[in-house]
C-alpha cells in the first residue's frame, strides 16, 4: 500500500505536544520518528507532507450525528453521502450515527435499515448507537442480541417526544436494568416532555408562535430535572453507565457534577451550538429566520438565570462535559423549517456542524477556554475510548 510520511510537524495528544514525524501505511500509523529520526534512518515514502508550522492531530470523532432522520414529517436533509464529505472536509474521519426504532417497529430492522442507508455510501469510517422508541419485553432482548451479534453497546432512550420517542420512568428502568446485564450504556435526552409539551400548548394558545417560544417553551429547569431523574434511575439500576446526550444548560451540568462527585458513571457532551449560540441573537431573528435556529434541546437565553456558555466550557475544562458532539441534524429552510409557519412545535428540530465542529471547538483554543490538548481530546480521544475505537482511533 502506498506510504506517506508526515514531516516537520507538531503532534498534539491529549498529554502533551511532541516534534514527531509519522508514517502511513496506507490508512494505518505505522511509526512515530522523533524530528529527524526519519530522514537518518532513510525512511522512504509515496507521498511526504511538509508540515512545518502546523499541527497534527487525530481525526475527529463526533459520536452524535442524524443522517438521513425522519422527523415531524420530513427528514434530514444530509445522506450519509452528503454528511460524510462534509465531515471529511472538516477533519472528522469519524461518525457515530443514531439508528432509529420507534414504537411498535423492530430494534433489529431498525438497525438493518440504517446499514442499508450507509453501506457504501459513506466518506468516512462510521458506526451506530441505537435509539429505542418503545421499550417492551421484545426490545429488550433485542438489545441484547444487539450488544452479542451486531457489536452495538450504546442505546438512545428519550424523555422527550411523547407518542414519538418517548419512555417512562418505568421503562428506561428497565432498558437500564438491561444494558447493566449486558454491559451496555445507555444515551439519554433529558429534557421532561410531558411538562414540555404543557408548556407548548399554552404558548399556542396564547397566540405565541414564532421559533424563540421553542425554547421558552423548554426551560432549563427541565432539562436539569430530567438529567437528575435519569441519574436516579441509573443508580437504582446499579450504577449502569449513562451518557447525557447535546446538554445545554448550567442544570443540567450541575447534576452530572454531583454524580460524578459521588463517584457514578454518569458522562456528558455538548454541542457547538450551546457553547456559542444565544435565544436573543439567533432563535429570536425577525420574522421566521429563528427557525433555522431550531433544534432540541434549544439554544439559552444570554439573560438566563445561569450564564450558560461560561459554565459549559468550564464542564469542559473540568472534564464534568467529556466529549463535544454535534447533534447533526440539518434541514432546508425552505419548505422545511417552513413546516412551522405559524406553530414552532412544527418546525423539524435540528441544526447542520460535523463539518465544522473541529474549527469551532478550535476557537474555544484561540479564546482560552480549553488547551489545544483539550481539545483533541473531546473531540477525538475521549470519543474513541469510550466508544470502542481507542487506539486505533483518536491518538496519534
Amino acid at each position: 500500500m502506498a506510504r506517506t510520511l508526515i514531516k516537520n510537524g507538531t503532534v498534539v495528544s491529549p498529554t502533551g505536544r511532541h516534534e514527531q514525524d509519522v508514517l502511513i501505511d496506507g490508512e494505518i500509523i505505522v511509526a512515530l520518528y522523533a524530528r529527524g529520526q526519519a530522514d537518518a534512518m532513510g525512511v522512504t515514502a509515496d507521498k511526504v507532507i511538509d508540515a512545518k508550522g502546523k499541527y497534527v492531530v487525530p481525526g475527529g470523532i463526533d459520536v452524535h450525528t442524524h443522517m438521513e432522520l425522519p422527523f415531524g414529517g420530513t427528514a434530514a436533509v444530509d445522506t450519509f453521502e452528503t454528511g460524510t464529505i462534509a465531515a471529511a472536509w472538516g477533519g472528522v474521519t469519524t461518525i457515530v450515527d443514531m439508528a432509529l426504532q420507534r414504537y411498535n417497529e423492530n430494534v433489529q430492522l431498525g438497525l438493518a435499515e440504517w446499514h442499508r442507508k450507509a453501506g457504501g455510501n459513506c466518506a468516512i469510517d462510521y458506526a451506530f448507537h441505537q435509539i429505542v422508541g418503545g421499550i417492551d419485553e421484545q426490545a429488550l432482548k433485542d438489545m441484547t442480541y444487539l450488544v452479542d451479534h451486531e457489536g452495538v453497546t450504546s442505546f438512545k432512550l428519550f424523555m422527550a417526544y411523547p407518542g414519538v420517542f418517548y419512555s417512562d420512568d418505568g421503562q428506561i428502568l428497565r432498558a437500564m436494568q438491561t444494558a447493566a446485564e449486558n454491559g451496555a450504556m445507555i444515551m439519554m435526552h433529558a429534557e421532561n416532555g410531558i411538562a414540555i409539551d404543557v408548556l407548548v400548548q399554552q404558548y399556542l394558545a396564547r397566540g405565541q408562535t414564532d421559533p424563540k417560544y421553542h425554547s421558552y417553551s423548554r426551560p432549563s429547569l427541565l432539562e436539569g430535572e430530567a438529567t437528575h431523574r435519569a441519574i436516579i434511575l441509573s443508580k437504582v439500576a446499579g450504577n449502569v453507565p449513562l451518557y447525557i446526550v447535546h446538554m445545554s444548560a448550567t442544570d443540567a451540568l450541575n447534576e452530572v457534577a454531583a454524580a460524578q462527585h459521588e463517584g457514578l458513571n454518569v458522562f456528558a457532551e455538548t454541542c457547538p451550538q450551546y457553547l456559542y449560540m444565544t435565544l436573543e441573537d439567533h432563535l429570536a431573528r425577525p420574522g421566521f429566520e429563528g427557525a433555522k435556529f431550531v433544534c432540541s434541546p434549544p439554544i439559552r437565553s444570554k439573560h438566563d438565570h445561569h450564564h450558560h456558555h461560561a459554565d459549559l466550557w468550564k464542564g469542559l475544562r473540568m472534564n464534568e462535559l467529556a466529549i463535544v458532539s454535534t447533534d447533526h441534524c440539518p434541514f432546508c429552510f425552505k419548505d422545511q423549517k417552513e413546516l412551522g409557519l405559524g406553530n414552532f412545535s412544527k418546525i423539524p428540530n435540528g441544526m447542520g456542524g460535523v463539518e465544522h465542529r473541529m474549527e469551532l471547538i478550535y476557537q474555544g483554543v484561540v479564546l482560552g477556554e480549553i488547551t489545544l490538548e483539550r481539545w483533541v481530546e473531546t473531540c477525538a480521544t475521549t470519543p474513541a475510548r469510550m466508544f470502542g475505537m481507542y487506539p486505533q482511533k483518536g491518538i496519534i
